[in-house]
């Protein structure tokens, strides 16, 4: 349960403020329809977070040692420096009506947004540190939901719940602290 938990965690910590939770907020004024952006959402995760689960799976399937965890660690570190960068909204590249409705704007537009994301990098690092795809996938499918959703919901005044500063410092310490843990780990110091 602890990769489920931990991804969980990490990805909806990570997702406020994000660029795709951003995405959703305009997705969610220029449609008003909350069910097929969510929809939309969900498909989107499944697929990119999947394959980036398996991607890091079988990373560290191939590599092992101390100097991937290492590797895996760092990583983490990089992705805690990452999240304190305020994202913004891509251009409006993509949102435009497509022939399949709301639905397919959200899923194609999420799919794409989410490609080198900080969110998918760090759905690679957990299948990795944890060599497991579906705990990890469905983790980090859960935590964009469980930030994505309020976001399509709420609109614009989720971002004035919490203020983003505060939310990125929160998600900075969250990937530094499993940056240290699994340093201290691969150096067998934990």
């Amino acid at each position: 349960m602890e990769p489920l938990f931990t991804s969980t965690a990490v990805v909806a910590v990570g997702e406020i403020g994000d660029k795709t939770q951003l995405l959703a907020i305009v997705l969610a004024a220029r449609f008003r329809r909350p069910l097929p952006i969510i929809a939309g959402i969900l498909g989107a995760t499944i697929l990119n977070h999947t394959l980036a689960a398996t991607l890091g799976y079988l990373v560290s399937d191939w590599l092992s040692g101390a100097a991937f965890r290492v590797a895996v660690g760092i990583g983490f570190m990089a992705m805690a420096a990452w999240a304190l960068i305020p994202d913004k909204a891509d251009d409006e590249e993509g949102l435009a009506k497509s022939r399949g409705g709301v639905f397919v704007t959200a899923l194609i537009s999420f799919f794409l947004v989410e490609i080198g994301d900080k969110t998918q990098i760090a759905t690679s690092l957990l299948a990795a540190r944890y060599h497991q795809i579906l705990p990890v996938a469905a983790g980090t499918t859960l935590g964009m939901l469980i930030a994505d959703i309020p976001a399509v919901l709420l609109g614009e005044a989720a971002t004035r719940i919490v203020p983003l500063r505060y939310v990125r410092i929160a998600a900075a310490l969250m990937f530094g602290l499993i940056g240290v843990w699994v340093l201290l780990a691969a150096f067998r110091v934990v």
